[in-house]
């Protein structure tokens, strides 16, 4: 019997993903749990294995499509099965709620031919181009095109959106005097100077999420900017006296970055608060009991990504490093799994290796505050001298910046949680905590 291979749930949160790329095409063999097609999400870019042995009778879904959880991408027939090209299999097609998608989505499979179509929406010579799906038609009515115009790329030379987006691109690129008419008043080109100047550049998958994320953070928790002084001089010396055998022993270096970690871990037990979801709709807020730290690592300036610790509360300043090390390292190289990439209930953020002074992170909802942890450099510092008087010592100084969602809580319990955080940095016994 045939199989379906359908958008699977990548994470608590996601709801849709997009087929990134086909890695087995139709009449492919292909084995079980064998990878056939990479999905992207707003967490994570993943593999998905095929759930049963046999061939590609189908694909369903074209890449560049955004699918929600569940939808049929694909059908695999097992030896000897034969499966019709005509559409998804019959229990999908049977679905009103199907159905109706597929009306209106240029990405799925063709429906029956509708009434004859508008006069203006139909290209000439009829075929099976003559037939545009909603979405294609808007698109390409949006931009002043004729849908005609564009070549297919889908089933029987069907126009899909993918195949507008990339006309559209096309006439951007080209020169003004090459491009369809325009009005007179925008036929006036630019000095050559200032067009050799610029340069037009398709924005990635993960930039094009990062801006949403932004964008609906800003537009959700109400931002506001808390920062705090800490000397780091017991954890210098701790960090000095234990370099060496740490990096021998580990395979990589002892940052201030584990220290931290450790000592917020302490203090979001003592201010839960911090650790929860706010949901103003629902009137609820979910306190966690666990921590599951997110750290945001930079991908050699391309972008952004949150790995998850899960359970960082209860893992030691030693545990600490090597997880946010290897979070780090698999998401540079691209081996971030779906759950390396679960909800966060807290962020750290870590600028200071680049130079920053301090920072103000968007908060990574929907948690409800994200920590900034800025260099940490030499600076004058007045500290009480042995005879109780005030004198001026060279320390290492940093600074903590939090952005907190003033709807969960207010500037008392932010001063607090900081302050927490530094208490434990300046007086806790480090050497105790490494070994």
């Amino acid at each position: 019997m045939p199989t379906t291979v359908s958008m699977p749930q990548l994470g608590e949160t996601v709801t849709e993903g997009t087929v990134l790329r086909w890695m087995k095409q139709v009449g492919d063999s292909v084995a079980l749990d064998e990878p056939i097609v990479e999905i992207s999400t707003d967490k994570v870019d993943t593999e998905i294995p095929s759930p049963a042995a046999g061939v590609v009778a189908e694909i369903l879904v074209e890449e560049g499509a955004a699918i929600e959880v569940g939808t049929a991408m694909a059908v695999i027939a097992g030896e000897g099965e034969e499966v019709s090209a005509a559409g998804p299999p019959p229990e999908q097609a049977a679905a009103p709620e199907a159905a109706a998608q597929e009306a209106v989505q240029e990405d799925e499979e063709e429906p029956a031919p509708p009434p004859p179509p508008p006069a203006d929406a139909a290209p000439p010579g009829g075929g099976a181009a003559a037939f545009f799906s909603p979405v294609v038609r808007k698109l390409a009515r949006e931009h002043g095109i004729d849908p005609a115009a564009v070549e297919g790329t889908g089933r029987d030379g069907r126009v899909t959106r993918n195949d507008v987006l990339a006309y559209i691109e096309r006439m951007n690129l080209q020169p003004l005097s090459e491009a369809p008419a325009a009005p007179a008043a925008a036929a006036v080109a630019e000095p050559a100077a200032v067009q050799e100047e610029e340069e037009t550049r398709k924005l990635s998958r993960l930039r094009v999420r990062i801006a949403a994320n932004m964008v609906k953070s800003l537009q959700t928790a109400a931002h506001v900017w808390t920062s705090m002084e800490v000397d780091y001089l017991g954890v210098e010396k701790v960090r000095r006296a234990h370099r060496r055998a740490f990096a021998e022993r580990e395979g990589f270096s002892l940052t201030y970055l584990p220290f931290i970690a450790r000592a917020v871990m302490d203090a979001l037990r003592e201010f839960p608060v911090v650790n929860s979801t706010f949901d103003l709709e629902g009137r609820t807020a979910v306190f966690r009991r666990a921590v599951d730290l997110g750290i945001a690592v930079d991908l050699n300036q391309e972008g952004l990504v949150v790995a998850t610790i899960q359970g960082a509360d209860d893992l030691t300043l030693r545990v600490l490093a090597r997880r946010i090390r290897d979070a780090a390292d698999r998401a540079r190289s691209g081996g971030l799994r779906p759950a390396d990439a679960a909800r966060s209930t807290f962020t750290i953020t870590n600028p200071g290796p680049f130079g920053s002074f301090m920072s103000a992170p968007v908060i990574n909802i929907p948690n409800v505050a994200i920590l900034s942890t800025d260099t940490v450099t030499k600076r004058p510092k007045v500290v009480t001298a042995p005879d109780g008087g005030d004198a001026i010592a060279v320390r290492p100084i940093g600074y903590l910046g939090l952005s907190w969602d003033h709807r969960a809580f207010d500037g008392s319990t932010a001063v607090l949680f900081l302050r927490r955080i530094r208490d434990n940095l300046e007086t806790w016994d480090w050497e105790q905590h490494l070994i």
